[in-house]
């Protein structure tokens, strides 16, 4: 008897001390994390993967119990599957989404499965920390969804969560194991989750430069979202308190917010006054959109203005090219084309005045 103490006590001292390292998970599960960014949405699944060690078909239905059972310990007597193995699977938003349609607010979720061949429930509990499914409370319910598992082409050895079909709003999460898998889908609200982060970050350090007023103002302008609150940021990046007053992209994005709300003078005067600002670039690629607009005299002027400022280089003699092809003037801009082929830096450059030498020659516009 007293050896079969001694030998218990031995055992347990061991269990608590084993409890305090790092170790091989319970059972040889894996342990594993996956992340996406979707927008500006982070969102990360912790898991750990049980394998299929020879069990095939026993999986679904048998080691994944269906619907809700009594697992015989802790206070839950209807828990789902852990959707995993060892501690439950937790998923975390950085930001609100909704998961199949369904609004589902920022924070970290324990996930569970209430497997059905045909009809599954996927659950998101606001209980993220207690072990497995084990202390499963409904009443800790966050959002339930119904899914219906889909045959997998090939059989899957250790549990796995991928992200599939992306795009720059959504993503379906797929929990595959053996030979099904599970899917959900997760949409953002791109546009309202990046002015929700603008307006936060402006109020922080990031608020101290022009750069940032410029790109929250820049990102509204490019959606045409939010017109009002970005003009005030452009008027703050274009102040002396973030530095922007020189800034040609500064004031540019102002004129484009003005023109976007129908302020049409007040946006050629600002434009007007952000001019002088332009370096060879900035103006380089003004006045070619605007000879893409067809616009061809304005083109020119600030092709011009682009010329004096720096003249005779291969960006200006291109765009003195363009400037005079937008008028009309072909003979004039294939001298121009002529010049800026001689100095082109590198052979893409190159490439693209030997195209535009010869489509003047032939006659046509090249922008």
């Amino acid at each position: 008897m007293k050896k079969t103490v001694i030998t218990l006590t031995v055992l347990l001292m061991a269990v608590a001390a084993h409890a305090q390292f790092n170790s091989v998970p319970s059972g040889g599960n894996k342990t594993a994390s996956v992340s996406e960014g979707i927008g500006i949405t982070q969102v990360v699944i912790n898991y750990s993967r049980p394998g299929v060690k020879n069990r095939e078909g026993h999986i679904w239905g048998e080691v994944v119990h269906k619907g809700f059972a009594d697992l015989g310990f802790g206070s839950s007597k209807a828990a789902p599957w852990r959707a995993g193995a060892n501690e439950n699977t937790t998923i975390s938003f950085s930001t609100d989404v909704k998961v199949n349609g369904q609004p589902l607010p920022a924070g970290t979720y324990g996930f569970f499965v209430a497997y059905d061949p045909d009809e599954s429930t996927l659950i998101f509990s606001k209980n993220a920390s207690s072990w497995g499914s084990f202390y499963y409370d409904p009443k800790e319910d966050a959002l339930r969804i119904k899914v219906k598992p889909v045959a997998a082409d090939k059989s899957v050895e250790w549990l796995k969560y991928e992200f599939t079909d992306q795009t720059p709003t959504s993503a379906t999460v797929a929990l595959e194991w053996e030979k099904q898998v599970i899917p959900f889908r997760i949409d953002v609200d791109l546009i309202k989750t990046q002015i929700t982060s603008f307006r936060k970050e402006l109020r922080g350090s990031s608020g101290f430069i022009w750069q940032t007023w410029n790109s929250a103002a820049s990102f509204c302008v490019q959606n045409n979202t939010n017109l009002e609150e970005a003009l005030l940021w452009a008027d703050t990046a274009t102040s002396v308190s973030t530095g922007g007053t020189n800034s040609f992209q500064a004031w540019s994005t102002k004129a484009a917010i003005l023109d976007s709300l129908g302020r049409r003078e007040e946006a050629m005067a600002v434009m007007k006054k952000a001019l002088p600002y332009g370096d060879v670039n900035e103006l380089y690629y003004y006045a070619r959109n605007l000879a893409h607009l067809k616009k061809g005299k304005e083109a020119f002027d600030i092709f011009k203005m682009d010329y004096d400022k720096y003249p005779n280089e291969f960006l200006t003699n291109a765009g003195m090219a363009r400037g005079y092809s937008a008028l009309g003037d072909y003979k004039k801009a294939l001298g121009y084309a002529l010049k800026a082929r001689a100095q082109a830096p590198d052979l893409p450059n190159k490439n693209r005045l030997e195209q535009m030498v010869k489509t003047l020659q032939e006659g046509k516009d090249i922008n």
